[in-house]
């Protein structure tokens, strides 16, 4: 007998079993590698989770911002305190529950940040016009704005207010010849004052609350020359500042002249004011409107310049290149430089998200290790976030940080290839330059796709030759701009500083032909319809999922800011807008744009419905007697028609009949006549079969009013969207009507 008559063993049941059980995993591990789940792609990305902290935080912010009424104080420690325990009692859980705590833990604490803050700003507010006024304060900020001068006072006494109902501070408008003022100065003056104004439109800019956080309680105007008191003027670091701020602007102006001049200004110190609005409506529409924010690139610039110069200089000294460690020195001496160029910028949002992550990268290499990372970014968002959360809700904190971590982002994904790439073979510098510029345009792409969203969102244009102007301008700003600005300050000192500012100028003047350039091409600024909030919102969770995470998965992300950005175009506008004073109505024209009111008051609505709501071409507003369209029967599907007389206008659409009323004497026919009756006069009580009336009375306490048309119509004020917060001058006449006050 061999070996091949020996019949196979059958194995046993047991070890059957257990074959079949390995062979079963072995089966679901190859399925899982085919098709990963969520719960694999969150385990392999376990090291990316603390970068979701910053947009927890964030969450938990915009959720106190966006409250329709203030909350008690209470309940942010509340939800801290109770995050914490849960997070304590569940630490030896599951690592996914433990991060998914820390991540409500966050937002609480988001949501608490903004509540300390706005208690901690909380200041007097004027509740109502008032003045000519007798105002006496200390100019804290002095702004050219291209002929007037705007001073930015802190009031020691208003005439007509109680010293507990002196605002903190206010913002005029000087008017007449009198001495310019200096910072540190003690003026009194006669003016006009008036509580920051409301929004134009529901949803638009909230000036009220940015103004709120900003402790300015009043605007408006003088009607006679200051009077600057004797004394000398107030000490003390902002002084300081803004003295040295002032007067570096004003030498800048001074070296460069012209248009460039300002830019240069805006540039160095981010004195803006004085820039014609031509001007900075041609860097807008040419998508260059983000150089005249010191942000990332300006700071980049100008460490990055002070390291390399510094070095350079060090390294030819062979007694301090040989027994110091030079790189490191330098490093402490840009890190300086950076904190000296946020201050005299005015550390606006921007250049503080930049000065934080110039200073940790800085502050890396002082420590030996690498720093340029999202975790940087994140380090930088929770800074600006625990310091100043009403920044959130700001077009220059949410692009900012949009393109950076794009950038960041595209950065991790792609640097280890190209390092690769252009390290291998010959031609290694035709290599180099070619990664230069294709990092220059793919820089300028993904900046430029991540902050359409929210250009879109909060100014309704989207820049179309955004990269070509930028690819155009960016070799000019680097080479030439920045690098003179630099030179110019450190030679200011020694008033040697003609040279370089006006290579800057001739920089800056390349930079305006190219906006001007662009901007002039057919359709450079493409508009885009009002992006709801829960639309911005889905944007930046698409976003933040596309560039945070490492795994497939995060293509998921791309398809949830694509849809979220297509529901502009859901819904239509408005079809009715009246402003707050019944000035100024516009309704909705035949081919979709605004038809407004005739005349020049509210100039500033106008011009906001039009960006808004409006087409390209406004359509002219009937004369009484005439109307928009050709008088056929009125039907469901008729198109838009506006008609007007002496006592007002009747306006048919979506199968309503709307009365546009300006005199008492018209309403007895229209109360009866109209489905919708919109009135500059008080109507009364006795209006009420029409399906929405809106009168003089609702305009005053509601602020301006948006309608849509339809069965049941729909109506929006900017009380509502407002809020009872604080900052809202609803709530302030709410509180006055309460408290039975007749006066300020």
């Amino acid at each position: 007998m061999d070996a091949t008559d020996v019949l196979p063993l059958r194995p046993a049941p047991a070890a059957e079993a257990f074959s079949d059980k390995r062979k079963g995993r072995a089966l679901a591990t190859a399925w899982r590698g085919l098709l990963p789940s969520p719960a694999n792609d969150l385990a392999a990305d376990r090291d990316r989770w603390v970068l979701w902290l910053p947009p927890a935080f964030g969450t938990g912010a915009a959720a106190y911002f966006l409250l329709p009424a203030e909350p008690p104080l209470w309940v942010g420690p509340s939800g801290v305190g109770a995050a914490l325990a849960l997070t304590a009692l569940a630490w030896r859980a599951a690592p996914a529950f433990v991060a998914l705590l820390l991540g409500l833990l966050a937002v609480a604490g988001g949501f608490t940040a903004g509540q300390v803050r706005s208690e901690l700003v909380a200041a007097p507010v004027l509740p109502q016009q008032i003045g000519p006024v007798t105002v006496t304060g200390e100019v804290r900020l002095v702004e050219d704005k291209g002929g007037s001068l705007r001073v930015t006072l802190a009031p020691t006494s208003v005439e007509r207010l109680s010293p507990a109902r002196v605002p903190a501070t206010v913002r005029l408008t000087l008017r007449g010849d009198g001495p310019e003022p200096k910072p540190g100065q003690m003026l009194r003056l006669r003016a006009v004052l008036m509580p920051p104004p409301a929004p134009s439109a529901p949803g638009a800019f909230d000036f009220p609350r940015h103004a709120w956080f900003q402790r300015l309680g009043a605007v408006g105007y003088t009607v006679a020359p200051a009077e600057v008191l004797p004394g000398p003027p107030a000490g003390g670091f902002a002084v300081a500042v803004e003295t040295l701020r002032d007067t570096v602007t004003r030498r800048i102006r001074a070296a460069v002249g012209g248009i460039e001049g300002e830019i240069a200004a805006a540039l160095v110190t981010g004195a803006r004011a004085a820039i014609p609005e031509a001007t900075l409506e041609a860097w807008r529409d040419s998508g260059l409107a983000h150089l005249l924010s010191i942000s990332g690139l300006h700071m980049t610039l100008a460490a990055g310049l002070v390291f390399v110069g510094v070095r350079t200089v060090l390294a030819a000294i062979p007694a301090v290149a040989l027994r110091w460690d030079v790189k490191k020195a330098t490093a402490a001496v840009a890190l300086a430089a950076a904190a000296f160029y946020v201050v005299l910028s005015g550390a606006a949002v921007p250049s503080q998200r930049a000065f934080v992550m110039t200073a940790i990268v800085l502050l890396a290499v002082l420590a030996d290790r690498t720093a340029i990372s999202l975790r940087t970014l994140a380090w930088a968002a929770m800074v600006v976030l625990l310091t100043q959360p009403e920044a959130l809700m700001g077009p220059s904190f949410q692009m900012s940080f949009a393109a950076v971590t794009a950038l960041v982002a595209g950065y991790e994904l792609v640097a280890p290839r190209l390092s690769a790439w252009r390290g291998r073979g010959c031609c290694r510098w035709l290599r180099t330059a070619g990664v230069y510029v294709a990092g220059g345009v793919a820089s300028t792409v993904l900046a430029s796709v991540a902050t359409a969203p929210f250009a879109a969102y909060h100014f309704n244009t989207v820049a179309s030759y955004s990269l070509a102007a930028n690819l155009a301008v960016m070799p000019v700003v680097s080479v030439a701009v920045m690098p003179a600005a630099i030179v110019g300050l450190l030679l200011m000192p020694l008033g040697l500083e003609g040279l370089p500012f006006m290579v800057m100028g001739y920089g800056l003047a390349a930079v305006n032909a190219v906006a001007e350039t662009v901007a002039s091409w057919p359709g450079s600024a493409w508009p885009v319809p009002v992006l709801p909030p829960w639309g911005l919102a889905a944007v930046t969770l698409g976003g933040l999922w596309l560039c945070l995470w490492r795994r497939p998965w995060r293509l998921a992300g791309l398809v949830v800011a694509g849809v979220a950005m297509s529901s502009a175009w859901w819904s239509p506008g408005p079809d009715i807008m009246v402003n707050d004073e019944g000035t100024v109505m516009a309704v909705r024209g035949p081919g979709g744009g605004l038809i407004l009111s005739p005349g020049r008051s509210d100039g500033f609505a106008r011009d906001l419905w039009q960006e808004r709501f409006g087409a390209p071409d406004p359509i002219p507003w009937p004369r009484s007697g005439a109307s928009t369209g050709p008088a056929v029967p009125f039907t469901l599907d008729s198109p838009p028609h506006l008609a007007c007389d002496g006592m007002g206008c009747i306006y048919k659409a979506r199968g309503l009949s709307v009365a546009l009323v300006n005199r008492p004497d018209a309403l007895p026919e229209d109360c009866w006549a109209a489905d919708v009756l919109v009135a500059t006069v008080p109507v009364g009580r006795w209006c009420d079969q029409a399906l929405a009336v809106i009168d003089r009375w609702d305009l005053k306490d509601r602020g301006a009013h948006a309608i849509w048309l339809g069965p049941r119509p729909r109506v929006e004020t900017v009380a509502e969207t407002m809020g009872d917060r604080p900052w809202s001058p609803f709530h302030r006449w709410r509180q006055r009507q309460a408290e039975g006050e007749g006066g300020p």
